[in-house]
């Protein structure tokens, strides 16, 4: 994954959007592939800035490998009443690492400090993982579900090219109570089964993508006490800036684009989707 990322903050970053009217969160971002920093560098203050002078002024810091994981924990320690923090270990990571119970028993230990509100990203990926080491990446997903149950976390799901899996293992297992498909990238299907249960959707902006149909019919289904927005940045930057560097700061272009989509007064949608964060984090105060 280390390569990918380099390659990627090397795309320029996508012009800032018009203010939200009110303060709203972005459930989901990976600053530190931003700028290829540490969490005291003034390149991460800046991104958090930014995204603050446009309404976006809470991020949710997802992990994605032991290593990285730590360090989340250590921005949102820096940055409290601003940055959240979720631990675990990717499932394209989750097959490959050395010792993954070593890196597991790392993921657990996080997950107590009071800052870490959700195990994820966790989860299937039958894109990227072959065939062969998917037993691997589904003993992780199942361990990840447990960890976030035990410890009473958000558990926030990657899914991609495995949505009957994801669910059947959400099922076998138990979801926990507050689960979230982060990128939510199935269909109207899908969406509706999702809602049934009380799992989360959150939209990013893949949402604003022509080729994304699914998606736009996907999210007038969702009720909105099951919608959260987020970026995914660096990666996804809504139209008309796709292929640009994404930042935190864009998810007021896809909260604007999922109320213009739905009809939604743009202050009800972001009230409603700052208090499904929190239900899903917790306070960004506490």
């Amino acid at each position: 994954m280390a390569d990918r990322h380099n390659r990627d903050i090397d795309r320029p970053v996508a012009p800032l959007p018009d203010p939200l009217p009110i303060p709203a969160v972005d459930s989901h971002a990976h600053l530190e592939i931003i700028t290829n920093s540490s969490p005291e560098d003034p390149a991460i203050k800046k991104v958090i800035d930014e995204s603050a002078s446009v309404g976006i002024d809470r991020i949710v810091q997802v992990g994605y490998s032991a290593e990285q994981s730590q360090w989340s924990v250590q921005l949102a320690q820096l940055y409290k009443g601003q940055v959240l923090a979720t631990v675990a270990l990717h499932p394209n990571e989750a097959p490959v690492v050395t010792d993954l119970e070593a890196d597991l028993a790392i993921i657990e230990q996080l997950a107590d400090h009071d800052q870490v509100r959700g195990i994820g990203e966790t989860g299937l990926d039958f894109f990227r993982t072959p065939e062969e080491l998917r037993s691997r990446q589904s003993y992780s997903f199942r361990r990840h579900i447990e960890i976030a149950k035990r410890k009473k976390k958000a558990l926030v799901i990657h899914d991609r090219d495995a949505h009957r899996a994801i669910l059947d293992h959400l099922t076998e297992e138990g979801a926990p109570e507050r689960t979230i498909f982060h990128c939510y990238s199935g269909d109207v299907a899908m969406a509706k089964e999702c809602v049934s249960k009380g799992y989360y959707l959150s939209f990013a902006g893949t949402l604003t993508f022509k080729n994304a149909p699914h998606l736009r019919e996907a999210l007038l289904e969702v009720p909105r006490e099951f919608l959260l927005a987020e970026t995914d940045s660096p990666f996804l930057t809504p139209d008309p800036f796709r292929g640009y560097l994404n930042t935190p700061a864009q998810t007021a272009r896809t909260i604007r684009f999922m109320a213009e989509l739905r009809g939604d007064d743009l202050e009800e949608l972001i009230h409603d989707l700052n208090r499904n964060a929190e239900l899903c984090f917790g306070s960004f105060n506490s």
